[in-house]
């Protein structure tokens, strides 16, 4: 269907309008909200984490792409709702205690949404009970954990401890930001790491067991 191509397109080009239109104009002609979002949408933000990955656009570029797919998104959710589909995997995803920076957490958000993720916002400043308590909540298959300051890797570090000690065997643990490696991830225990938002999606998915 070329209109499906032609949304991906709107999509990785952040073209807002477009993306809009060619949503509705798919419900129109009777094509499946779940189709529209799995090969319409999630392509158009692979396409975007792909390139953010090659350095070939930059945060605002992502940004814009991913500020077309939830217009389009408020379209199509209560439609999805109202027939009983649900994303396969729910993430849960947050900046650690004592951290109030958001653009990464709210990035990888969109990225995560525009990868077919239900994604729960725990917001700035969460605490390791918080965490627990949401991970438990939403049975969540994935708890993102984000920081920019280092002098809250502390904090990173003791919620990746309650997390385990919840014992919660189907809960991944990814986490990310500015001063964060995979050596110190693997030296808290995290089941994943990514360095941007391009990558966090494809971690998500290999540490969910789908193909990246």
């Amino acid at each position: 269907m070329s209109l499906l191509t032609d949304l991906t397109a709107a999509v990785a080009a952040g073209k807002r309008v477009d993306t809009v239109r060619l949503t509705q104009e798919l419900l129109t002609a009777g094509a499946r909200p779940q189709d529209i979002v799995e090969q319409g949408l999630v392509p158009g933000m692979a396409i975007v984490g792909g390139q953010f990955k090659r350095n070939e656009i930059f945060v605002p570029e992502m940004l814009v792409a991913a500020r077309a797919m939830k217009e389009a998104l408020k379209l199509l959710e209560p439609l999805l709702a109202s027939a009983g589909i649900k994303p396969k995997y729910t993430v849960i995803i947050g900046t650690v205690q004592g951290d109030l920076h958001d653009i990464g957490k709210n990035l990888i958000s969109m990225m995560w949404r525009g990868a077919g993720f239900a994604v729960v916002d725990l917001g700035t400043n969460v605490s390791p009970e918080r965490y627990v308590t949401a991970a438990q909540e939403h049975k969540a298959h994935i708890v993102g954990l984000s920081a920019l300051l280092t002098t809250t890797m502390p904090a990173m570090k003791e919620t990746v401890r309650l997390l385990k000690a919840a014992g919660l065997p189907n809960t991944k643990i990814m986490i990310g930001g500015a001063p964060i490696t995979q050596a110190f991830a693997d030296d808290i225990g995290a089941d994943g790491y990514a360095a941007d938002a391009g990558t966090a999606v494809d971690i998500a998915r290999k540490l969910v067991g789908e193909a990246a």
